[in-house]
């Protein structure tokens, strides 16, 4: 097993390598070439900036039983698909049951923002959504 993290703009990539450092659990964390990350502990891959470049290479080097940190639902169904698991920032763990549901959120989300309609953006981050990330990711690791 090991960890991949959609890194560009996750607010808890912290979390994350102070959680797989001391498992000792491989650690990768991809950017695009937009962003600068020095981890510390782990990999950091930087891929050509390009729509959906980082989802793609994640997809590409995960396998079953990784674990994958991302609020793309897109990268999550794929992730899925191939035995993976996946978390959002927030401590959600996309599942079977919940990713269809999501991704059609998703697409009515862009087509209500293409005709021109506005849709309600995220709310701000707290320490309590730390918390909860950090309690369904240390569920998420068997511990």
């Amino acid at each position: 097993m090991k960890i991949l993290v959609d890194a560009d703009a996750c607010p808890v990539k912290e979390i994350v390598v102070r959680m797989a450092k001391r498992r000792n659990i491989p650690l990768v964390m991809v950017i695009d070439t937009s962003h600068e990350l020095s981890a510390g502990y782990g990999e950091v891959i930087t891929v050509d900036k390009g729509a959906d470049s980082a989802d793609y290479a994640i997809a590409g080097l995960t396998s079953r039983g990784d674990i994958v940190v991302t609020q793309d639902y897109g990268l999550a169904a794929m992730i899925l698909a191939k035995g993976a698991r996946a978390i959002n920032q927030d401590g959600m763990i996309y599942t079977n049951d919940n990713i269809d549901a999501l991704l059609t959120r998703r697409y009515v989300s862009q087509k209500i923002r293409r005709a021109g309609g506005r849709t309600k953006g995220p709310k701000k981050r707290t320490k309590k959504d730390d918390n909860h990330f950090e309690h369904s990711f240390e569920g998420m690791l068997g511990g």
